[in-house]
C-alpha cells in the first residue's frame, strides 16, 4: 500500500475528525495509553481521542501532516516549530476541562506524564514531533516512513533540529533509520520512555 499511491500533505480543518480517528486507533494500545487510560481498548480509544482532538484543535502551533490513500487519511504526524511546543496560558487554560473530561484519575495520569515529558523537553530550538500513528489495520505496510520521509525532508529544509518522545522500544529502532539518536530515558507513570534528537542537516 505505502509509496506512490499514498500523498503526503498538510492537515487541514476539515481533516481534524478522521486525523483524531487514526490516532485514536493507531495509538490505542501504547503503553502509556493503557496506564493512563485503563485496561478497556474501547475506553482507551475514546479517552484518546478527546486528547488529540484537544492537540489537534486547540495547540495553535500545531502543524501536523497526513498520509492520506485514496482520499482516506492513514497515518497523522504532529509537529510543533522551534518554541511552540510548551502550552502557551490559554491553551493551559483549555487543557483544564479537557483534563477534566477525562475523569479525576486519567487527568491526573496524563498531568504527570505530560508533566514528566515537559521537564525533558531541550532547551535548544527543535521541531517537536508527536503525536504520531498509523491507523490501527494498516500498521506495518511502510506508511510510517513514508510519513517520516516527509516529516525529515522538512526538517533539512528548514535546517532545524528535531527532537520526539517515545514509550515503544520498537519505535527507537524505527526512528534511527531517521537520522534520531537516544538522547534521555526515564520512567513516566510507570512506562519507559526514549528520548530522541536528530541534529540538523549540514
Amino acid at each position: 500500500m505505502a509509496g506512490e499511491s499514498i500523498e503526503v500533505r498538510d492537515l487541514t480543518r476539515a481533516d481534524v475528525p478522521d486525523a483524531v480517528g487514526v490516532l485514536a486507533r493507531g495509538m490505542r494500545d501504547n503503553p502509556l495509553h493503557v496506564v493512563a487510560y485503563g485496561d478497556d481498548p474501547d475506553r482507551r480509544e475514546r479517552v484518546h481521542a478527546k486528547v488529540c482532538s484537544f492537540v489537534l484543535e486547540k495547540m495553535e502551533a500545531q502543524e501536523p501532516i497526513v498520509a492520506v490513500d485514496g482520499g482516506r487519511i492513514v497515518a497523522v504526524a504532529g509537529s510543533t516549530p522551534p518554541g511552540r511546543c510548551q502550552l502557551n496560558a490559554r491553551e493551559k487554560l483549555q487543557m483544564l476541562p479537557a483534563l477534566a473530561g477525562l475523569g479525576p484519575r486519567t487527568g491526573l495520569k496524563v498531568m504527570s506524564w505530560t508533566g514528566t515529558w515537559s521537564k525533558h523537553d531541550p532547551d535548544e530550538a527543535h521541531v517537536h514531533l508527536g503525536p504520531v500513528g498509523v491507523d490501527r489495520d494498516l500498521q506495518g505496510r511502510g506508511i510510517g516512513s513514508v510519513l517520516m520521509a516527509e516529516h525529515c525532508r522538512r526538517l533539512d529544509s528548514a535546517g532545524a533540529v528535531g527532537y520526539l518522545e517515545t514509550d515503544k522500544e520498537i519505535n527507537v529502532s524505527f526512528y534511527e533509520r531517521f537520522g534520531y539518536v537516544t538522547v534521555g530515558e526515564a520512567d513516566v507513570i510507570g512506562v519507559p520512555n526514549w528520548f530522541m534528537r536528530r541534529p540538523a542537516a549540514g
